[in-house]
């Protein structure tokens, strides 16, 4: 795939950076962030500023441009693909890499001293911020916000924002009304001593007014702001989004919201903050928060603590719980019909590839019920592409599926009672021996994280080695996160809490009724990659003894596919892993088998017998 020439945009960005009609003094360097002023992690078209700049469209990542540099820093997880977006301007800094200087080292070291760095402070994390700006004052650089987005300027066909409509999500789906929600979100508030607490997080918005939107691909939610006072509940909406079914919604759920515009937001919470209001008590906002209405905020009145609602959401209730457990039922029965459909496509030598296969599971997931779309691209790939992490199929990279070599799935769907994320790494020929090592020890990293039994509100950190061990004890390990939680109809990736080998700074500790994903992988760049990701449910485990009246907690299985016996080395395994596997696939039939037969997927079925069949 041929990058994207980028030099006539980074001529024009570094003419701004001394251009004093658009900035305050002039600039050594401007930092561009993947992030929009709500700070998601999935982007509307027109808030892709760092793809739009550099050509790398990986989901994390921050570009810095000086006069004389063009540097792009991003994760283990996009190392091979950002290698292959990014032309010659540009140089690569591998995060997590020892010998590769963090954003602040580099501007350290390569900028004058002195130097001002500009930034959008609509688009900086509060948190972020705060840790670079004392990470530069070593240094003597200062970040200096910029009023007007400098990339903006300069992205003359920038799309322009999403504008669709908003709909309520049915009490039978949601488990809680939006008042009760509210009601809970005041008591959080009391106990913190805050008056105001300003959301921002559109997925939190999304879960405590019930409703759902599709201003972002794959991620049903809306862009709005909320505004919760102990008298007022105020949401910020372009008019053009809000229905009289949403208002009627809001009437019977006994909530009762103030609509203002979207882009009143700012100005009424300045006059919150200068109000009586605010100096009778704190006024809250997420670390996540924006650096432009966090920085508003006098010392004294700040709380810069998680959301309440972060915490809320994660913790499904009852309703969402089985929501989610029927969604991954149904979504199982859509992958077995898929994986049965591919395998005789392959043996017929028929000419699969991976866009035309990931378009037959969407097929087969659109036939579920409560289908709504897909949680994310599908991750189909084969062979060599299997390796990039989290690769997307092009016409110019899309590779045919062939008995000759792993195929890996990472998919997902949107359904009204769940939202779902599964990957099966499958081969429809014969596996060498060394990937069936490495498949085998992936799983059994995938089943010791599984089946582990851990203290009540452990931080998720304290897990991510169970899952590498295996891969470890042979020199082996994967560049991504083992685990990230996961919405009830709402976004694939949802916090505040995961399994990583990094900590979460707003982990709340592990609780019952959460969901997470377990995924350990390993990837061969130009080979190979292997993943197996089942989600998983956090419930109570019963243990011999209790030290000093601790709860202990462990994990059930929601994803029911089955994993592929013939890619496994068995000798490698356990007799406690083989049972596990066992009574994995027992669930799988049982769960899933009767869903099949009664919608006469008799190839879906038959592969889900013969895939399920006991290992001794």
């Amino acid at each position: 795939m041929k990058a994207k020439n980028t030099t006539g945009f980074l001529k024009q960005l570094r003419a701004l950076l001394k251009n004093t009609q658009y900035v305050s003094e002039p600039l050594n360097a401007y930092i561009v962030l993947s992030e929009d002023v709500h700070q998601n992690e999935y982007l509307a078209p027109r808030d892709a500023r760092r793809a739009f700049l550099t050509g790398f469209t990986g989901s994390t990542g921050t570009a810095i441009v000086s006069d004389q540099h063009a540097c792009l820093w991003t994760d283990g997880r996009y190392f091979i693909q950002a290698a292959n977006e990014l032309d010659d301007n540009w140089t690569l800094m591998k995060e997590g890499i020892p010998d590769s200087p963090t954003r602040a080292e580099w501007m350290g070291k390569t900028l004058p001293l002195g130097a001002k760095i500009g930034f959008d402070p609509m688009i900086m994390p509060y948190r972020q911020w705060k840790t670079l700006q004392k990470d530069l004052d070593k240094y003597g650089h200062a970040l200096v916000p910029v009023t007007s987005n400098l990339i903006d300027m300069i992205w003359h066909d920038q799309p322009s924002p999403p504008s669709n409509l908003v709909v309520p999500l049915e009490l039978n789906f949601t488990g809680a009304s939006v008042q009760s929600k509210v009601d809970r979100v005041r008591e959080k508030m009391k106990e913190k001593g805050a008056t105001v607490l300003l959301v921002t997080a559109l997925d939190e918005i999304a879960w405590l007014l019930n409703a759902r939107g599709s201003d972002i691909d794959y991620n049903p939610v809306f862009f709005s702001y909320v505004i919760v006072t102990h008298e007022s509940l105020n949401l910020f909406i372009d008019d053009k989004k809000v229905t009289m079914a949403l208002k009627k919604h809001f009437q019977n759920e006994n909530a009762n919201v103030t609509f203002y515009p979207y882009e009143k937001v700012q100005s009424f919470y300045l006059d919150l903050v200068q109000s009586d209001i605010a100096k009778e008590g704190k006024i809250w906002i997420g670390p996540s928060s924006s650096f432009a209405f966090t920085h508003q905020v006098p010392e004294k009145l700040l709380l810069s603590e998680v959301s309440p609602i972060a915490v809320m959401k994660a913790v499904k209730n009852e309703v969402e719980i089985k929501g989610l457990i029927n969604a991954h039922i149904k979504d199982a029965a859509a992958l077995c019909c898929y994986f049965a459909w591919l395998e005789k496509e392959i043996a017929k030598n028929a000419n699969v590839t991976e866009i035309s296969g990931a378009e037959k599971l969407a097929k087969f997931r659109a036939k579920q019920e409560d289908f709504v779309g897909l949680s994310f691209d599908t991750i189909s790939s084969s062979g060599s592409n299997a390796a990039i992490i989290h690769y997307k199929p092009t016409p110019e990279t899309d590779r045919p599926i062939t008995k000759d070599e792993i195929y890996l799935c990472d998919s997902g769907g949107q359904y009204k009672d769940g939202t779902t994320d599964v990957t099966r790494t499958i081969h429809f020929g014969t596996p060498s021996a060394y990937e069936k090592e490495c498949f085998t020890r992936v799983l059994k990293g995938q089943i010791s994280l599984a089946t582990a039994i851990f203290p009540y509100k452990v931080k998720g950190n304290t897990l991510d080695a169970f899952a590498r061990k295996f891969l470890w004890d042979v020199g082996l390990d994967y560049n991504h996160g083992t685990g990230h939680g996961i919405g009830a109809y709402l976004n694939v990736h949802e916090g505040p809490m995961g399994i990583s080998w990094r900590e979460y700074p707003d982990d709340p500790g592990l609780q019952e009724g959460m969901f997470l994903s377990d995924e350990p992988g390993y990837y061969e760049e130009g080979k190979f990659g292997i993943r197996i990701e089942n989600i998983v449910r956090i419930v109570h485990a019963e243990t011999k003894y209790s030290f000093q009246d601790k709860k202990f907690l462990t994990f059930n299985d929601v994803t029911l596919v089955p994993i592929q016996k013939k890619m496994l080395l068995p000798e490698l395994l356990t007799a406690n892993e083989i049972d596990y596997l066992n009574e994995y696939h027992t669930k799988c039939r049982e769960k899933v088998g009767p869903l099949l037969k009664a919608a006469g997927e008799n190839d879906g079925l038959a592969w889900l017998m013969r895939e399920t069949e006991q290992i001794g």
